[in-house]
């Protein structure tokens, strides 16, 4: 893959001066990223111990609950990656070890580590770590440790031999630091019985159980009943692998951005190669289970469906739609190739060819069962624009408006999701210069969202001892994931375990760290093939303010030219040769610009630029 070289004087610098009034949506975010550096620590002060320890209980029971404890931090190292303050990068490393501390002293984690559990939940605490890569490349204690995780899952770790080279695939769907779980025991589920008696059962063919509702539902809570269905699950479910294992290709990818060794970029086109041979095998169609002798079916009696987070249980094609993006996206960043999303395009497009008109909707299967094809929902857009976003191709924009007619009067929900999490819709929709009113809305939501979480907290007085696992990720108050999308221009990182694929990130050269200098502004307002069209706004009249602007979250775009775009003065060119331009703001100074990008024609990494 080629890389630029850098010009020997440094980035190309764009010098912009002229005081002028800051739009609102400039003020909002700033002073959003610095309410937030605030309550940061009113959180931490009600519900962490001086050595960041959780105020919860002594026990814990079961193979869950350490991802709840790291994803109800994971936005500390994201607002800092943004510009948030130097505190939150120390308090994310401090809350990351303490969690890790808690939950291995619970049994659960084991060489900082989950012991075993699945990719769903790996996925959501592994993100943190990803955002401190982000956050600080240069951090051995960081780097040392994402070379020990991924060698957890390419086989170069004895204690954990979760992976088989010659079959090229996970060998159980629980897997960890201890190794592939061959079988599950009934104190790994006792967190999850009284929740999964909601879900409807994983197979049809469960004793006293009726077969022919594909809906049905079982009692987890009732101990004969649960038992057959942990018996099934051994016989049927592990050992061998799913597609929900493809989210562990983050993982290595991560590896890859701290070393650059070939061998991790490899791991993941190989192991991402294999399943679209099983796919390519069965007719198209994504098996959702393989044997532990690498047969598709082979503890299923022969059948491509019934595995663990398969097409019909717990949630069905979603997660397999969520897995094959998650692992594109990563094969594409590590080979500069969008056709490695090829995999969750078919299966997206095998959905779509299955859809039927009810009540006025076009919904599609969300499951298969013996029954075949049931379950029918409406898409959810947030795949289809993620890999839109990445590769920009006319193909993935041709499958959006066809399957999303209506997608230019698309507008975000004024809600948060899990951990702070922030629908892309309107976002995308604003991009494609569609939604004009989202820079102002995603900032009324971020501040109601704020205030909304700091009331709860103010009124939380319930007994520790009665807190779920989960009673602290819709309380903390750092939710900058929409203020991330309008600076960074990204749909923000898939959930589950997706890495931060942007358009732009940013560099304070005068304090050398990741983010906005302070008092600066950013907003995307368009993102197309070849160029980016980005605001910069310096909010402080007295004072001058330099920012470094990188072509992608990890360097991989590089810059051919900029263009400030000034009103009265008419446009001015310069050509650029690397992945960052410097564009210094006077006082109160406004920069729009607009960039020439050639996409993956970089190698990806976490490196910070060589600051002068």
């Amino acid at each position: 893959m080629p890389v630029p070289t850098m010009q020997p004087a440094g980035p190309t610098r764009i010098k912009v001066a002229g005081r002028q009034s800051p739009p609102g949506w400039a003020i909002k975010q700033r002073y959003l990223i610095d309410l937030m550096d605030r309550a940061a620590i009113a959180f931490l002060g009600k519900y962490t111990r001086r050595d960041g320890t959780l105020v919860w209980r002594k026990e814990w029971p079961g193979m869950d609950g350490s991802d709840d404890g790291y994803e109800s931090f994971l936005s500390f190292p994201l607002l800092y990656i943004l510009g948030g303050a130097e505190h939150l990068h120390e308090l994310a490393r401090r809350e990351w070890s303490a969690i890790t501390w808690q939950f291995t002293g619970y049994g659960q984690v084991h060489r900082e580590f989950d012991a075993y559990y699945d990719w769903m939940h790996h996925g959501e605490s592994s993100t943190y770590i990803y955002y401190l890569g982000l956050a600080d490349p240069d951090h051995h204690v960081d780097r040392t440790r994402a070379l020990r995780f991924a060698a957890m899952y390419t086989g170069e770790d004895p204690e954990a031999p979760n992976w088989d080279p010659e079959l090229r695939m996970i060998r159980s769907p629980i897997n960890g630091s201890r190794g592939p779980r061959f079988e599950m025991s009934a104190d790994d589920w006792v967190t999850h019985r009284p929740v999964l008696a909601d879900y409807l059962a994983p197979y049809e063919d469960i004793p006293g159980v009726d077969s022919s509702d594909p809906h049905v539902v079982v009692d987890w809570n009732d101990d004969q009943m649960f038992s057959r269905v942990l018996k099934l699950m051994n016989e049927r479910m592990v050992p061998g692998d799913v597609p929900l294992n493809l989210n562990a290709t983050s993982l290595v990818t991560h590896a890859f951005l701290y070393t650059g060794e070939p061998k991790y970029r490899q791991w993941v086109l190989d192991y991402l190669r294999a399943w679209g041979e099983r796919t390519d095998k069965n007719d198209g169609i994504m098996p959702d289970n393989v044997g532990p002798a690498g047969v598709v079916g082979e503890r299923m009696k022969g059948k491509w469906w019934g595995g663990y987070y398969g097409w019909r249980w717990p949630h069905g094609a979603w997660i397999i739609l969520e897995s094959t993006l998650i692992a594109g996206c990563n094969a594409t960043l590590l080979s500069g190739d969008p056709c490695w999303l090829n995999l969750h395009r078919s299966q997206a497009d095998l959905l779509w060819s299955l859809r039927q008109e009810r009540d006025g909707r076009t919904v599609v299967p969300a499951r298969h069962g013996d029954q075949g094809w049931f379950d029918y929902r409406p898409l959810d857009p947030a795949h289809c624009i993620h890999a839109h976003f990445l590769s920009q191709s006319a193909e993935d924009r041709a499958r959006l408006e066809e399957r999303f007619p209506d997608w230019a009067s698309w507008r975000t929900l004024p809600r948060f999701g899990k951990a702070g999490s922030y629908a892309p819709s309107g976002w995308y929709a604003y991009v494609n210069g569609k939604n004009p009113g989202f820079p102002e809305q995603v900032l009324e939501d971020t501040y109601a969202g704020i205030c909304s979480r700091l009331e709860r907290i103010e009124g939380d007085t319930d007994d520790v001892e009665s807190w779920d696992v989960h009673h602290w990720q819709d309380l903390n108050p750092v939710i900058p994931e929409g203020l991330i999308q309008m600076a960074m221009g990204t749909p923000a990182a898939v959930y589950h375990g997706g890495l931060l694929h942007a358009s732009v990130r940013y560099f304070d050269p005068l304090r050398q760290r990741p983010g906005l200098p302070e008092h600066v502004a950013a907003l995307v307002e368009s993102i197309a093939p070849e160029g980016i069209d980005l605001v910069l706004v310096n909010t402080d009249p007295l004072q001058s303010r330099e920012v470094l602007v990188q072509a992608g979250a990890f360097g991989e775009h590089v810059l051919r030219g900029a263009t400030l775009r000034d009103a009265s003065a008419g446009e001015q060119h310069v050509p650029v040769a690397g992945r960052h331009l410097s564009v210094v703001l006077g006082p109160s100074a406004q920069a729009r610009l607009r960039l020439e990008v050639e996409r993956f024609a970089a190698q990806p990494s976490y490196d910070f630029p060589p600051f002068a």
